[in-house]
């Protein structure tokens, strides 16, 4: 590493490793420079060449910010950035942060939506791609990817994770962090390509109550070590630089205060040597929870691991007198100091503080063929086809073709929720997709039909700036109608708007908005072909759509490509193969719902039609799912053949291999994600009724039929006891394998 100049005094030398150098520039430090490196704070406000006259500008001219977030544009950045190098005291860059959750300018499908895709390869290219992007615009640092376990449909982040299971969860997040980050070691420093990760939201937010965001969450450590902890801990073991606290409280303390969370597990057990950041006010917050004042939760917060404030300026404004009073150590100051330190030189902003500022990269790098092609290609993976009754898809091109709803024609919608740097005016619609798709073969009609829906204030809450047309529902209705008489069949683009999920957007009610519903029905009785697109950031209730629609294919929100992604899969030029990772209710009266659950001492077969008296069913609805975790249909169809198992016996340090034969006995070459379950029936602690332990995405020509292979190894089998013991108990076990949680073959094996 080349000397460099900070201030008036050269603090790093070619041969310094990491900690030499931390130590020396920690020397020169005073008090207040250190509790400065601690806050972090919105740069949005910054005007390209103009920091100085804004108040984020003051304070990084006086040492009192050491990381900014939320700006956009190698200008901004660098003329903020110049005012760290060159008018703070000791010089020290600043890291740059942003919400860069499923793309930057070129927008992937929203996580949950890559998920479905079960194509931990795609998903970590996807990650790769949207750090090229976003340190080509001088951006460092994502808060992502997002983690967390969600079992509850109403709560509207369940977009931005990876579903309901731990084991495809934490693969997911894995992939993430190495496609941010590169190598993902932990120590090693990250390329100019590539920025820092920032695991979230540690830890169980996706287990807030009744689905609301915000909300309180409380469960056993039991059930955090086995269903909520995993995918955390993979992020970590991947490498990831950062990790963001939680705004819930975990065992009657708050996520951002919690030193059993923070230190114990994170740290000590999980061995995480990156740094700490709230979310967003998250130490402000605390006083309404009822922890006392500012100084007093931001001590706490400090001893606890938190190492930087995110905008509620706690540690800025009160951590000195904290520190005259004895209420916290230099130690503690000087920990999270050094961690933010450690990340800048990770980063390599000691080396060059304008290493992601080349402005030349712009042009080149960002939603540039390739990107979009990757975009396009990975939306078409996790669109989801629920229904499709006497194959009315993939549609032919030709005829009158109608394209109906009020997410038909929207450039904004298309994206998704957390796309905040994206550049709708560059986006296609669907409607333009279709058009292009069909050329001069097919004529296409279209029509809004309707607004998102009936109440406008609540539509414009929903839309939060992503706004739609608003129309006269009866005319827009009536045109719709004439519009699809005409046609030969009806494609209905309908359901949530992009910001309907996502942060502040829970839902009590899942079924689809009042208005559409209302013409999507009378649609149905024109007795003509009808395709649902529905667009969703969650899981919804389609139980009237399953029984009166032709086809349902769930496109989710597709991204930047996703009107010539849905194209693509609609006229059947790909085939879909996205699989479910969030279990579909019937009712909202079945939520929290998901797969992986314990069985009770007086269960109901999964399927029961009928409701029985002291058993634990409902009266109105099966206690199974509209459609379960896994599930998905294709243009083709699967045949899997009985498991065989290489034996019906394992040892506790052995192996053994699960197989079966897939066939493609349909008419189209098409993907299959293989599914692998596995139960362990006799345990010492209650284990759910099937747990996933591994997938396996093939691809099989018409007719082309292959061997599928699963080695189940010990660590497979192992759980946490409540004694928090990583244990494998000797017993028997099932083994299911099949194309979704439901539809399975099954075999049986014993742990020696």
């Amino acid at each position: 590493m080349a000397a460099l100049a900070i201030g008036a005094v050269v603090v790093a030398h070619a041969q310094q490793d990491m900690k030499t150098f931390v130590d020396d520039l920690m020397s020169r430090m005073t008090l207040e420079e250190k509790i400065g490196q601690l806050n972090l704070q919105v740069g949005g406000d910054i005007t390209t060449g103009r920091p100085q006259d804004t108040e984020i500008g003051n304070l990084v001219a006086e040492g009192k910010v050491g990381g900014v977030f939320n700006l956009k544009g190698v200008e901004k950045i660098r003329a903020l950035q110049e005012v760290a190098v060159k008018q703070s005291r000791l010089g020290i860059p600043l890291i740059v942060g942003m919400d860069v959750i499923h793309g930057f300018e070129t927008i992937f499908p929203i996580p949950l939506a890559m998920s479905c895709s079960w194509d931990v390869e795609a998903v970590e290219e996807a990650a790769r791609i949207a750090a090229k992007e976003a340190t080509a615009d001088g951006i460092n640092w994502t808060f992502s990817p997002m983690v967390d376990i969600a079992l509850d449909a109403r709560w509207g982040r369940i977009a931005e994770g990876n579903g309901e299971d731990p084991f495809l969860g934490s693969q997911m997040a894995a992939a993430y962090v190495r496609g941010y980050q590169g190598d993902g070691a932990p120590q090693s420093s990250i390329a100019q390509e590539h920025l820092m990760a920032c695991v979230k939201h540690y830890a169980l937010y996706g287990a807030a109550e009744a689905g609301r965001d915000y909300n309180t969450v409380d469960m056993s450590h039991w059930r955090m070590y086995n269903q909520y902890f995993p995918p955390y801990k993979a992020a970590v073991e991947a490498g990831a630089g950062s990790v963001m606290s939680s705004f819930n409280i975990v065992d009657g303390q708050h996520a951002t205060a919690n030193r059993w969370l923070l230190t114990d597990v994170l740290r000590n057990q999980w061995k995480f040597n990156g740094f700490v950041v709230t979310d967003y006010g998250s130490i402000g917050e605390m006083q309404v929870h009822g922890f006392g004042d500012l100084a007093h939760n931001s001590a706490l917060a400090l001893h606890a691991g938190t190492d930087m404030d995110m905008c509620s300026q706690g540690f800025l404004k009160t951590l000195k007198d904290s520190y005259e009073k004895g209420q916290v150590t230099i130690e503690d100051i000087n920990q999270a100091c050094r961690r933010i330190l450690e990340a800048k030189y990770k980063l390599g902003l000691f080396e060059d503080p304008y290493r992601y500022l080349d402005p030349k990269r712009r042009a080149r790098d960002i939603y540039n063929k390739e990107n979009r092609q990757q975009a396009r290609d990975l939306a078409a993976e996790t669109f989801v086809l629920l229904e499709n009754k006497g194959a009315v898809l993939p549609l032919k091109k030709e005829g009158k073709i109608a394209i109906i709803g009020p997410l038909a024609n929207t450039r904004s919608n298309m994206a998704g929720t957390w796309s905040v740097a994206y550049t709708p005016d560059r986006y296609t619609t669907l409607k333009e997709a279709m058009e292009r798709a069909v050329g001069k073969r097919a004529q296409v009609l279209y029509a809004q039909g309707s607004n998102i829906l009936r109440d406008e204030a609540l539509q414009r809450e929903a839309e939060f700036g992503k706004n739609i047309d608003r129309v006269d529902d009866a005319m827009a209705h009536d045109e719709a109608m004439q519009v699809a008489r005409e046609a030969d069949v009806i494609v209905c683009a309908m359901g949530e708007c992009a910001e309907f999920s996502g942060e502040a957007s829970s839902r009590a009610l899942l079924e689809m908005p009042d208005v559409q519903r209302e013409l999507l029905a009378d649609l149905v009785t024109l007795g003509k072909p009808v395709v649902l697109l529905h667009f969703s950031g969650r899981p919804t209730i389609l139980t009237w759509e399953k029984e009166h629609v032709d086809a349902i294919l769930n496109v989710w929100f597709g991204g930047s490509e996703a009107g010539d992604a849905i194209c693509d899969v609609l006229f059947g030029d790909k085939v879909p193969s996205g699989k479910l990772t969030t279990s579909f209710p019937q009712a909202v009266g079945q939520l929290p719902l998901y797969y992986n659950h314990l069985n009770t001492g007086r269960p109901v077969a999964e399927d029961a039609d009928r409701y029985s008296k002291y058993a634990s069913n409902y009266f109105e609805v099966r206690n199974d799912p509209l459609y379960p975790f896994g599930y998905g249909l294709s243009y083709t169809t699967f045949e899997y053949s009985p498991i065989m198992l290489s034996a019906d016996c394992m040892k506790a340090d052995g192996q053994l291999t699960a197989k079966v034969t897939v066939t493609n006995t349909g008419s189209y070459d098409a993907d299959e994600v293989v599914q692998l379950y596995v139960h362990d029936v006799f345990a010492s602690n209650a284990r759910p009724v099937k747990e996933l332990k591994g997938f396996q995405r093939i691809h099989l020509k018409k007719g082309e039929n292959r061997e599928v292979s699963f080695t189940i190894t010990p660590d497979l089998l192992r759980y946490y006891n409540v004694q928090l013991e990583w244990v494998l108990e000797p017993g028997d076990f099932e083994v299911f394998i099949g194309p979704d949680s439901k539809h399975v073959q099954k075999a049986a094996f014993r742990v020696e």
